[in-house]
């Protein structure tokens, strides 16, 4: 039987069958790391918060399986990848795709993560695969057109999908797959694909979590280990009648799922938070922040708080009931604090502090009518003698235009992996990370991670 297969498909499926034994160029592999250390630490963190403790709950903390539960115990690998995909955005600390609108390290590393677990994958071949489901997730988002988050409307979750597709190529480029074995991971994740843009509605961040990253993760590595317990699949979900992408789209753009795969790496173009808040309120804390940082301003002088944000971001961060989405409040707690904090974003009680919700009363959060896509802001503080302090910020830090060092990235890691695991481990565990590459199996980091290690450093 001749199966016909499209050139996009196949050459999709044969770049996936070469990652474990191709090296990547020394720049992405150090920007993969970057990536692995910043997920790491917000599945550590946010195995601690609501939808980290509630994934953990769900898998159960006797499960038994072959792949860590980042403080939990162990369990299969599907279960693995939704709890830990959970955890890795509890908070709203994880990276993110700007071209393809999504946060693609959630669901990524945790299947790496869960496959690498039960495979004893070595931390090279883990690298390589990482950044195999990056290239993959984000192509397939933007062979169905121009992607688009219009949260006052209705649409399919860009992030879920994203996630989906790179979970299953990490999967498939950890089990070592052929090139037909990929084909068939990829029918089955188009089987699995869900998610709507319903989660802006999510009032307590744990459904956000299930369809950003628990969803996805899970439903990727179950695409993938499903083949490779032997079932077999339709050859090109991409192309032929009928197929996923006209199913789900009218602005196919089947050239995007190859374009230029082993030159363009889409981890390169992947840019990582310095701040552990909601994305779209990123750039309105670091302007706040630099005009503290510049000149402190006293609370009792400010008159009004003016945040413009791109049109499309403002519902998702305007005055909501989390504080590390909140707006107004991030925006209020840094210039009281004169500092931003990992605590102060997670403090709910200081959303109702006196001081804080004076000025989040005079502050008022204006839509960009002519922005949108882009992480911008422009933040001005009037005070009562009639002076203003203006700050306008066009490129976030931790953004490929204006990337974190080494340092930054270590910083965030230990604020957040710290006060989990203590000073010792916290270094131990980060320099296993950044050392990762010569790592010979994976299960030697992951053990570190799994509740009883985690209770123990807590003593």
């Amino acid at each position: 039987m001749v199966v016909e297969v499209s050139e996009q498909t196949r050459r999709l499926a044969e770049y996936l069958a070469g990652v474990p034994d191709t090296s990547l160029p020394a720049e992405v592999i150090h920007k993969t790391k970057h990536h692995v250390i910043d997920t790491v630490a917000a599945m550590v963190s946010g195995a601690q918060l609501p939808a980290g403790i509630r994934g953990l709950a769900y898998v159960g903390d006797t499960a038994e399986g072959p792949s860590a539960l980042i403080g939990g115990g162990r369990a299969g690998v599907v279960e693995a990848a939704l709890a830990n995909g959970m955890s890795a955005h509890a908070d709203e600390t994880d990276d993110s795709h700007a071209r393809s609108i999504s946060h693609p390290g959630c669901a990524v590393v945790p299947a790496a993560l869960a496959i690498g677990d039960l495979r004893h994958s070595s931390g090279e071949e883990l690298l390589r695969a990482v950044a195999a489901g990056y290239d993959t997730g984000t192509r397939v988002v933007l062979s169905l057109g121009k992607p688009v988050l219009n949260t006052e409307s209705h649409g399919r979750s860009t992030h879920a999908y994203c996630g989906l597709f790179g979970a299953a190529a990490t999967a498939a480029a950890l089990y070592r797959f052929t090139e037909e074995q990929n084909r068939h991971t990829l029918s089955y994740a188009a089987q699995s694909a869900a998610g709507v843009t319903s989660w802006v509605r999510d009032p307590n961040h744990i459904e956000k979590a299930f369809v950003f990253a628990g969803m996805p993760a899970s439903n990727g590595v179950r695409s993938a280990a499903m083949v490779a317990s032997g079932c077999d699949g339709v050859a090109d979900v991409f192309a032929g009648t009928p197929n996923f992408l006209d199913a789900l789209s009218a602005d196919v753009r089947r050239d995007e799922l190859a374009d230029k795969l082993g030159q363009r790496y889409e981890i390169m173009a992947t840019n990582i938070k310095k701040f552990a808040v909601g994305s779209p309120a990123q750039a309105a804390v670091q302007a706040i922040l630099e005009l503290v940082e510049e000149h402190p301003i006293d609370p009792a002088q400010v008159t009004n708080i003016r945040i413009v944000l791109p049109h499309d971001l403002c519902r998702v961060v305007d005055n909501r009931s989390m504080p590390d989405i909140c707006c107004q409040y991030l925006v209020a707690g840094t210039l009281v604090d004169r500092a931003f904090s990992f605590a102060m974003a997670h403090d709910d009680d200081r959303m109702t502090d006196p001081l804080i919700s004076a000025l989040r009363q005079k502050t008022d959060l204006i839509p960009d009518p002519d922005k949108a896509g882009v992480r911008t802001a422009e933040v001005t503080v009037t005070l009562t003698d009639g002076t203003t302090r203006h700050r306008y910020i066009g490129a976030v830090r931790g953004t490929v235009d204006d990337p974190m060092t080494d340092d930054e990235i270590t910083a965030k890691a230990v604020d957040l992996i710290e006060p989990i695991l203590g000073t010792t481990q916290t270094t131990d565990l980060i320099h296993q990370l950044w050392t990762l590459d010569t790592c010979p199996d994976i299960t030697t980091i992951t053990n570190t991670l799994t509740a009883e290690v985690l209770s123990a450093a807590k003593r």
